[in-house]
């Protein structure tokens, strides 16, 4: 009996959703010995809800059941549709662009979702044997010979895989090793812009932002764009919570390498001076009880010149760390791992498996660098930049700008991926 090949030991760095959709996916592979590590104590998510844009929701569709079902018991909220509005200038209330898409409609546009609750549940069904937390990386080491890597944590300890998946977000150890520290896109660069957010009971939000704009029976996301600020609300966790974020182009002498700060509640004030008067109402009761709320700023990444270096990739925020002005981080992470599950499960060696991360570069890297720098240009427009005026002359023309990420044959991306992967395998046989 023709003995079996061992199993490819696959290691993720990383266990926020990035990764913990890839092991999820991973699992279901009996070749694939694969396991995930974590720097923290836990392996928890922080920070503000996500969307999961259409693209995302049919990444998760091909990845499987266990993924939708996460989404689902994670309390997302499909919005019905999102409105941008213009909160300054001649006609303040003026709606820029909207889409609508009513209950019985058979188009999705988006869910919000909690991070946190999204990767409690991608991680539910994953052994414990497999996750590993208190495990930060330090360095990583590959063996010339063999191809092998090896993980050299924080601890002391080790872990060797035959290939090593960087999902550990923007500040990415595995990014340094596979452009090298001195390359500037190694590092992620300060957009200059402070956003705060706070999530507030339904009722509460109702009450301060309006029962028409918060209302779990007709979701919209609502975006209002200022001179400089903006401020956005949706719902989340089945409609009992609503999301209310602010962001501001920075007035203070803050440091470019800074990631958070404190505002004050005069500075967010000063933010939305002149806005319509329930809105100015509003973000004094949900964001100025407190004489400071704490702001992070935003960060993304400049394009690297490539994802992958031997037997070792990056993924998600590792990969392309991007704004959120096109809502589309989280869901470039669920197509990152339905292309890497896809591809990585056809393969049957270690050296398979390097061909496999080749094509993932091949097939990954334009798209969502593309999408980062869409998504900075599309910041600028909703913080008041001119081109707001150029939209308005074209009434429906703005949203037209997200097209490309949504719109995108997500199927067909997962088949043409495979199809280079199995000419790049047929290729390799051939020449070995």
């Amino acid at each position: 009996m023709e003995s079996q090949p061992p199993r490819i030991r696959v290691a993720i760095s990383g266990g926020g959703l990035a990764g913990a959709s890839l092991i999820q996916a991973l699992l279901k592979h009996p070749q694939l010995d694969a396991h995930i590590f974590e720097s923290a104590p836990m392996f928890k998510e922080a920070g503000m809800a996500i969307g999961v844009t259409r693209n995302a929701l049919t990444a998760l569709d091909l990845l499987g059941s266990a993924a939708v079902k996460a989404l689902e018991n994670a309390g997302a909220v499909p919005m019905r549709g999102v409105r941008f509005l213009l909160a300054q200038g001649d006609k303040p209330g003026t709606v820029l662009d909207e889409v609508d898409y009513d209950s019985s409609g058979n188009k999705r546009l988006t869910s919000i979702v909690h991070r946190a609750d999204f990767l409690r549940e991608l991680l539910s069904s994953v052994p414990q044997d497999r996750m590993h937390p208190s495990k930060k990386l330090s360095n990583i080491t590959t063996d010339a010979d063999s191809d092998e890597v090896t993980m050299h944590f924080t601890d002391g300890t080790v872990h060797k895989a035959d290939i090593l998946i960087g999902a550990d977000g923007i500040h990415s150890t595995v990014r340094k090793f596979i452009l090298g520290e001195d390359d500037p896109a190694s590092a992620p660069r300060n957009t200059g812009v402070w956003t705060a957010m706070t999530l507030q009971p339904y009722a509460q939000a109702r009450a301060n932002i309006g029962t028409e704009a918060v209302d779990l029976d007709s979701p919209f996301e609502h975006s209002w764009i200022g001179k400089g600020s903006f401020v956005m609300h949706n719902l989340l966790s089945k409609g009992q919570l609503v999301q209310f974020v602010i962001a501001a182009r920075d007035r203070t002498e803050g440091k470019a390498d800074e990631w958070h700060r404190l505002v004050s509640s005069d500075e967010i004030k000063s933010a939305v001076q002149g806005w319509p008067d329930h809105l100015v109402k509003a973000i004094d009761a949900l964001l100025c009880a407190q004489p400071t709320q704490p702001a992070m700023y935003l960060w993304d990444h400049a394009p690297a010149c490539r994802y992958v270096s031997g037997p070792v990739c990056i993924m998600g925020d590792a990969a392309h760390a991007t704004t959120p002005w096109q809502g589309s981080g989280g869901g470039m992470s669920l197509e990152d791992s339905m292309i890497l599950s896809s591809l990585l499960g056809e393969v049957k060696t270690a050296a398979e498996a390097k061909v496999a991360l080749g094509v993932y570069d091949q097939v990954r890297r334009a798209r969502t660098q593309r999408i980062v720098q869409s998504s900075r240009e599309t910041g600028e427009i909703l913080l008041g930049g001119d081109a707001v005026d150029a939209y308005l002359r074209e009434p429906g023309s703005f949203l037209h700008r997200w097209e490309f990420i949504l719109d995108l044959d997500v199927e067909r991306h997962r088949d043409d991926a495979l199809r280079e992967l199995h000419a790049a395998l047929n290729e390799a046989h051939q020449t070995s």
